[in-house]
């Protein structure tokens, strides 16, 4: 159980997906301001409907949804996104009108760079890396 820590998980977050073995977990995880469902309720538009998008033009840098997935167990991460000032950066490269020169400023900051670094490495772990 991702919540108590002590039992078993039965049950998985409809939202987050997040482990869970009961009711009072489950109320508890609902409750708490840092869990990924209040995390994305609070940052997510309410105009857009969020859904697993289709990939129309992949290219060699185009990440699977797989792999994406596995961002969502990461702690480190977890724990890098607990920081408002990562966040709000986050937010200024999304919503940038240009996001070339956004993601060129973010890259100025040491913050950001360990996000970064932190999502390489579940993405594209040393050992699994291409060679060719």
């Amino acid at each position: 159980c991702a919540i108590c820590k002590e039992n078993l998980a039965k049950y998985k977050c409809s939202s987050c997906e997040a482990p869970y073995c009961s009711v009072i977990c489950w109320k508890k995880h609902k409750e708490n301001e840092e869990n990924p469902c209040q995390v994305l309720k609070k940052a997510r538009n309410p105009d857009i409907n969020v859904e697993k998008s289709t990939i129309l033009f992949p290219t060699e840098d185009t990440v699977s949804g797989d792999k994406l997935e596995l961002l969502r167990c990461s702690d480190e991460l977890k724990n890098l996104l607990k920081n408002p000032h990562l966040r709000r950066l986050l937010q200024e490269v999304d919503g940038a009108p240009n996001a070339e020169k956004a993601m060129k400023a973010a890259m100025q900051e040491p913050l950001f760079m360990e996000f970064a670094d932190q999502v390489l490495r579940v993405v594209e772990p040393p050992d699994q890396k291409d060679c060719t």
